[in-house]
C-alpha cells in the first residue's frame, strides 16, 4: 500500500488543477506562518469539510487577533481535494515544495488521510490527521496524531464498539450478523474492527461484502443482505452511499433488529434534514454531541462562533460533528509550537508525544501510535424524527445517545421496525 500511494504522488501533482488559496513562503519573521492542508470543499465529503474549514478560520481570524504564533500573522493555505484520494499526494507536494508551508495538517476523513502519508514520511514533516479512523496502521509513522475520538491500542475496534455495545445488551440478543462497507481505506478499517467485535460476541456473519465507491444503485445489496435475514446490519460507507443504503433500506423494508454503525454522513445537518423521518431507528456512531461532560463552555462557545457564521457561509448549519475537532486540531497545533518556540518538526512531534493538550473537544494525549490514549465514540440512536426542518436535530431525544454509558441519555428501540413506525 505505502508503495502504491507513492508512486500516485507523481501522477497526482501533476495532474493538481490549481488553489483555492496560496500563502506566500515565510521568508522573514513578519511574513506568516503558512499552514498547509487539502480539504474536500467539493465532492460526497464536502459538507463535512465545509464545515471544518469554517472552524479552522475562526481558529486563524482569532489567533491573528491575539497576535498570532511566535509574533508572526498565521495564513492557512488549502487546496480543494475534490473527496478524491487521487489528487491528495500531489496537493502536499505542492504545498512542501512549491508553497514551502512551514507546516501541515491532513483533510478531513481516513480517505484522504492515508494517500498523504507516503509524501509527509519522505519530507519528515510533523502531521496531524483529521478523523482519520486507524490511519497510520499500515505505516506506523512516529511523528502522526490523529484528532479524532477513535483511539486506544485498537482504533478499528473502537470505532464500532458501541454499535456492538448496544446490540448485545438487547433481549433477545441477535446472533446473525451482516457487514458491507466500500471498497475504500475508511470502510476496509471499519469493517477490520467490525470482524474483531462479531468475533468476540460470538454473532455468525451471514453477509460480508463490498461494493464499489462508484455504485449508485443500492437496492440489489440491500435485497441480498435482505435474503440472508440478518439480526444486525454494520454498514460502512461515506455520505453518498449512506444516502443510498437508507433510501434503498426503506424502498426495500429492510427487517434487521439494529442497522446502521458506520454511516458517515448522518452526522452532517444536511443531510439529517434531507432524510428526515427514513432517519428513525438507525443507531450509527457519532463523536461528538452537545450532551454532559462534552458540553464544556469552551465548545458551546465555539459553536455559538460557528453558527453565527455558518449561515452565510452556505455550511452546515449545527456544527457538531467537524467543527470541534478541526478547531482542536488547531489547539494542538497552536500548544505545540507555543511549547517548543519554533518550528523544528522533530521538537514538535516530541512535544506534542510527551504532553497533554485541552482543546474544546476535551483533553487529549496521545499514544504510540498517534491515536488517543482513550476512545470516545458516541453511538446514538435516531428517534421520532417528524418532517424535514433543522431545529428538531438540536433537541437531543431526536438524537438520543446510547454508549458511552457515562452519556447515555436514552434507551434503544429495539428491533429497527418498530422506532420506524
Amino acid at each position: 500500500m505505502l508503495k502504491r500511494l507513492g508512486e500516485a504522488v507523481l501522477a497526482a501533482s501533476l495532474a493538481f488543477a490549481g488553489p483555492i488559496f496560496i500563502g506566500a513562503p515565510a521568508a522573514h519573521a513578519a511574513d506568516p506562518i503558512t499552514i498547509g492542508f487539502g480539504m474536500a470543499l467539493t465532492g460526497g465529503l464536502a459538507p463535512n469539510g465545509k464545515a471544518a474549514l469554517l472552524a479552522m478560520q475562526i481558529w486563524e481570524e482569532e489567533i491573528n487577533a491575539k497576535g498570532g504564533l511566535l509574533g508572526r500573522p498565521v495564513k492557512l493555505v488549502y487546496y480543494d481535494d475534490q473527496s478524491n484520494p487521487s489528487t491528495v499526494p500531489g496537493i502536499y507536494t505542492k504545498l512542501l515544495d512549491v508553497d514551502h508551508v512551514d507546516l501541515v495538517v491532513s483533510g478531513y476523513a481516513t480517505n484522504m488521510v492515508a494517500p498523504a502519508m507516503p509524501v509527509i514520511m519522505q519530507h519528515k514533516r510533523m502531521f496531524l490527521g483529521l478523523l482519520g479512523l486507524a490511519a497510520n496502521s499500515e505505516f506506523n509513522y512516529p511523528n502522526y496524531f490523529s484528532i479524532g475520538p477513535t483511539g486506544g491500542p485498537h482504533p478499528k475496534q473502537s470505532f464500532s464498539k458501541g454499535f456492538f455495545e448496544v446490540a448485545m445488551a438487547q433481549t433477545p440478543k441477535p446472533t446473525t450478523l451482516a457487514i458491507v462497507g466500500a471498497d475504500a481505506e475508511f470502510p476496509r478499517n471499519a469493517t477490520d474492527g467490525a470482524h474483531e467485535l462479531a468475533k468476540e460476541a460470538g454473532l455468525k456473519i451471514v453477509y460480508d461484502r463490498t461494493y464499489p465507491p462508484t455504485t449508485n444503485d443500492y437496492t440489489p445489496i440491500v435485497r441480498g443482505i435482505q435474503a440472508t435475514n440478518p439480526d444486525l446490519v454494520f454498514v460502512a460507507s461515506y455520505p453518498p452511499d449512506t444516502v443510498g443504503m437508507i433510501r434503498a433500506a426503506s424502498e426495500v423494508g429492510l427487517k434487521a433488529k439494529l442497522f446502521g454503525g458506520g454511516m458517515v454522513g448522518l452526522q452532517a445537518t444536511a443531510i439529517k434534514t434531507q432524510l428526515g423521518p427514513l432517519l428513525n431507528g438507525i443507531v450509527d456512531f457519532d463523536f461528538w454531541q452537545p450532551v454532559g461532560s462534552l458540553a464544556t463552555p469552551e465548545a458551546m462557545d465555539l459553536l455559538k462562533r460557528y453558527q453565527a457564521k455558518s449561515p452565510a457561509a452556505g455550511v452546515d448549519l449545527l456544527g457538531f460533528y467537524l467543527p470541534p475537532f478541526a478547531y482542536s486540531d488547531m489547539q494542538v497545533l497552536q500548544a505545540a509550537v507555543e511549547g517548543v518556540g519554533s518550528l523544528d518538526q522533530q521538537k514538535l512531534a516530541d512535544y506534542i508525544r510527551s504532553h497533554t493538550f485541552h482543546t474544546v473537544a476535551g483533553d487529549i494525549t496521545f499514544g504510540p501510535n498517534g491515536e488517543w490514549t482513550e476512545a470516545r465514540v458516541l453511538e446514538v440512536q435516531f428517534q421520532n424524527v417528524k418532517g424535514n426542518d433543522v431545529e428538531q436535530f438540536k433537541d437531543p431525544k431526536v438524537e438520543v445517545v446510547l454508549f458511552p454509558p457515562s452519556l447515555k441519555n436514552g434507551n434503544a428501540i429495539y428491533p429497527y421496525a418498530d422506532a420506524r413506525n
